[in-house]
């Protein structure tokens, strides 16, 4: 019996950590102290923060290499913000070091 219990603990584990999506709320009637709540808590998973807006002066626009940028801070906002940029030879960071950002 204590096999049997063992097993589908187990079972129940990988299951919860393989099948189960992590973006789907925690369901949990557990208290932080160990202890039974009443009424079970639903919380949300963690997840990254949106990423805020650099400047509203700039927008994705497909522009991708420094020599369709017009300033650093433009070229650190499309490197930061856009997909497929190709600013970033070095893979530091910096965006355009021999144009813009030198």
């Amino acid at each position: 019996m204590k096999k049997l219990l063992l097993l589908l603990a187990i079972g129940y584990g990988v299951w919860n950590y393989y099948l189960k999506s992590s973006d789907s709320p925690v369901i949990s009637n557990i208290g932080s102290d160990g202890g039974f709540l009443s009424q079970p808590v639903v919380t949300q998973p963690l997840t990254a923060p949106a990423p805020t807006a650099v400047s509203s002066r700039y927008s994705c626009d497909g522009r991708t290499h420094c020599s369709q940028m017009t300033s650093c801070e433009e070229a650190t906002y499309f490197l930061r913000n856009c997909p497929g940029t190709q600013m970033d030879g070095e893979g530091d960071g910096v965006p355009c070091e021999r144009q813009w950002c030198n």
